[in-house]
């Protein structure tokens, strides 16, 4: 059984562990990356059956995909700057993103 995600697209979050910011992209129920990839990556070995997160990281040319366990919720009020924030989301309103309508 997978857990309800805590935060959602467009909700800016900060790093428990690493300290960085960044705002969420897309959720996954639970991990879908490769077994490799947490091996190499996922030091802390956090659950894979919880949600995981896309994240792109303020002040960064590049994304992250994040256990729900590392993240807190992003007091700062302040814009992530990342070259796709643009092209994925809006406009910024009190902490939050809105993402871009998609033409199907």
């Amino acid at each position: 059984m997978t857990a309800q995600a805590k935060f959602s697209i467009g909700q800016t979050v900060s790093h428990r562990l690493f300290g960085y910011r960044g705002v969420v992209y897309d959720v996954d129920a639970f991990f879908l990356g490769s077994e490799e990839w947490y091996d190499q990556v996922a030091k802390s070995r956090p659950p894979k059956d919880q949600p995981w997160y896309r994240v792109l990281v303020h002040d960064a040319q590049h994304e992250t995909y994040v256990a729900e366990r590392n993240l807190t919720a992003d007091s700062s009020g302040a814009e992530v700057v990342h070259p796709a924030v643009s092209e994925l989301f809006s406009e910024f309103r009190a902490g939050f993103y809105a993402p871009r309508q998609r033409v199907v």
